[in-house]
C-alpha cells in the first residue's frame, strides 16, 4: 500500500522564504515535461533534508502546475527510500548515496539516474568545543580530537547517506568509538541535531539543514570543507521491469523537469538569508 507524508511543519514553526519570487512556508538542455493527466499522480521516495528545508513546498507544487502531475512526496533517510522503492512504494527517488545509488541501478531497480544538486556536510559542536576540535585539518581528525576527548557525538544510526558518510569518516580513524559518548538518534537530520544541542554533542549535519536550523539551534561550526565533504544528490526513475507498479515514463519525464531549466532555476534560487541550500549539479550518469 502506498503511502505519502505530507509537507507537515516540525515544531510548529513557520517561515517565509523568498525562493526565486515565490514565498514558500518552511523552510545541457533537456525535454521539458509535457502535460497529462494525474493518472493518480507519482510517490517520491526522498530524504528528510530536502523536505524539511522546505523545497519540496516549492518544487512539488511548480511541476503539478507545470504539467498537472501530482507529486505526492515520503521523506526518509537514504537507505529507507531505497527500501521503499524496492518494494513498490515508489517511482522515483531523490537520494544522497553514492553507493546504494550505484547498487540500486545495478541491482535493476533504477534506470535514468541523474546528479541534480549537492551541498555540503560540517561537523558542527558546542560552542565552547570541549574537545577542541576546531582548528584541525581534516574531518577525520576532528573525529579522532572528539573522541580522544570522550567527548558526546550524535548519530543519524538510520542508515540514512548522511549516517554512510559519517561511518566512511570514522573507519579513517578507525572506527566508531565504544561506550556511552557515541549515541544513535535513529531520526532524521532535524531531530538527530536537536538531540545533539540538548547533550552538548558533536554531530555531522548536511548544511541545508544547519542553515535552516542555525537560529533554533545555535551549534558552532567546527569543521567545515566543501570539497571534502561533498554531499551530492541523485534523482533515479523505478524501472517498471523490476516493479511492475513503478511508473517509469512518468518519473522519467519529473526528472526531466527537475533537471530542465525550471527545476534547476527553483533549486538554484532557494536561499535563506541570502545563502544557498542547495547548488545546481545536473548530469545525467
Amino acid at each position: 500500500m502506498r503511502q505519502g507524508t505530507g509537507s507537515s511543519l516540525p515544531w510548529g514553526l513557520l517561515i517565509l522564504v523568498v525562493v526565486g519570487g515565490v514565498i514558500s512556508p518552511w523552510l545541457g538542455h533537456l525535454p521539458s515535461a509535457t502535460a497529462g493527466p494525474a493518472s493518480g499522480g507519482l510517490v517520491l521516495a526522498t530524504t528528510t533534508s530536502v523536505q524539511l528545508t522546505g523545497l519540496l513546498d516549492v518544487l512539488l507544487p511548480a511541476y503539478q502546475n507545470a504539467t498537472g502531475v501530482r507529486v505526492k512526496a515520503v521523506a526518509v533517510g537514504t537507505g529507507k527510500a531505497f527500501e521503499i522503492a524496492r518494494a513498490g512504494d515508489a517511482d522515483v527517488v531523490l537520494v544522497h548515496s553514492r553507493p546504494l545509488e550505484d547498487r540500486f541501478v545495478a541491482d535493476g531497480y533504477g534506470v535514468h539516474a541523474w546528479d541534480l544538486m549537492a551541498n555540503d556536510f560540517l561537523i558542527l559542536g558546542p560552542t565552547a568545543d570541549p574537545a577542541g576540535a576546531a582548528g584541525h585539518p581534516t574531518a577525520a581528525a576532528v573525529l579522532q580530537a572528539i573522541a580522544s576527548a570522550g567527548q558526546p557525538f550524535v548519530s543519524r544510526g538510520d542508515k540514512s547517506g548522511t549516517h554512510l558518510r559519517e561511518l566512511e569518516l570514522w573507519a579513517k580513524v578507525g572506527g566508531i568509538p565504544t561506550g556511552a559518548t557515541y549515541l544513535e538518534a535513529g531520526q532524521g537530520m532535524g531531530e538527530t541535531l536537536q538531540v545533539a544541542f540538548e547533550k552538548h554533542a558533536y554531530v555531522l549535519c548536511d548544511r541545508a539543514t544547519w542553515l535552516f536550523l542555525r537560529r533554533r539551534l545555535p551549534m558552532r561550526v567546527i569543521y567545515e570543507n566543501p570539497d571534502e565533504l561533498r554531499n551530492p544528490y541523485a534523482v533515479i526513475a523505478v524501472s517498471h521491469t523490476k516493479v511492475p507498479s513503478a511508473r517509469t515514463e512518468e518519473a522519467i519525464r519529473f526528472i526531466h523537469w527537475l533537471a530542465g531549466p525550471e527545476g534547476q532555476a527553483i533549486i538554484g534560487g532557494f536561499t535563506l538569508d541570502g545563502a544557498p541550500l542547495f547548488h545546481v549539479s545536473v548530469g545525467k550518469r
